[in-house]
């Protein structure tokens, strides 16, 4: 099984069975971790993407605690049940992802899917407690849709937490983490996890440009009405895959 065809027209299929809807969601996600990790990203265990299910939207997939990210398949998956319980799947759960994702998911029920890692340049940009400005293309996917959670745990280990996080984020597509990382959410696990690499992409830039002069917020607003959509995101991702998992049956 290879990828399919990537066009101009292409877009995050729909689905009549909730089965395939389901499968496809639980692929998209290994497929997330399998990239995380082929970037680097969670090699010490930090991290997690969610994925919905079509079927019990209180419920979320996420890989199970333990597995490597660059080894996720979707039989690693495990479904997440709202009191934090495994109600699908073997394998033990990530505590500080039910605390995160569950009320995001709660408070959100457009989000199919939340992404976040501890990154290079994300995580010590949180640490600035600065929102992203307008200097470099990427930027404009987030400077009118982002967020910063002010809260001191670095460690999240209980829900209300979460649902601190959740409420700061309110409804945007980013929300800086203070002093962990960025996350991001998005309508497909596509998207939330393409928004999130690029995200990390806009945090490298501004690390290694300080003193970079922004676009002016007109020209701002002009390049967001393009750098804003979910396709944007839900695009990266699809580039992203084809470049860093080239055969995607390695998931199941």
């Amino acid at each position: 099984m290879g990828h399919p065809e990537l066009r101009t027209d292409t877009a995050e299929p729909t689905f009549d069975d909730l089965a395939e809807e389901r499968l496809h969601r639980k692929r998209q996600c290994a497929l997330g971790y399998r990239a995380f990790g082929a970037l680097g990203w969670g090699q010490l265990g930090d991290g997690h993407i969610s994925a919905r299910d079509p079927e019990r939207p209180e419920h979320f997939w996420l890989l199970a605690y333990g597995v490597p990210f660059g080894q996720a398949t979707i039989d690693d998956l495990v479904l997440v049940a709202p009191d934090g319980s495994l109600a699908e799947g073997e394998g033990e759960i990530n505590r500080t992802a039910y605390y995160i994702h569950m009320p995001i998911h709660e408070a959100r029920p457009e989000v199919v899917s939340v992404a976040h890692t501890h990154t290079g340049y994300g995580t010590p940009w949180s640490a600035n407690l600065l929102p992203f400005r307008p200097i470099s293309q990427e930027a404009c996917s987030f400077v009118h849709t982002q967020s910063i959670f002010d809260g001191e745990e670095l460690n999240v280990t209980d829900f209300d937490c979460g649902r601190r996080i959740a409420a700061a984020m309110g409804a945007t597509r980013l929300c800086m983490l203070r002093n962990h990382g960025p996350l991001t959410v998005g309508r497909s696990v596509a998207e939330a996890v393409g928004f999130f690499v690029m995200a990390e992409r806009v945090a490298e830039v501004h690390v290694k440009a300080p003193e970079a002069k922004a676009i002016s917020d007109e020209a701002a607003k002009t390049m967001a009405e393009w750098a804003e959509s979910p396709r944007i995101g839900w695009e990266s991702f699809q580039y992203l895959i084809r470049t860093v998992v080239p055969d995607p049956a390695v998931v199941g």
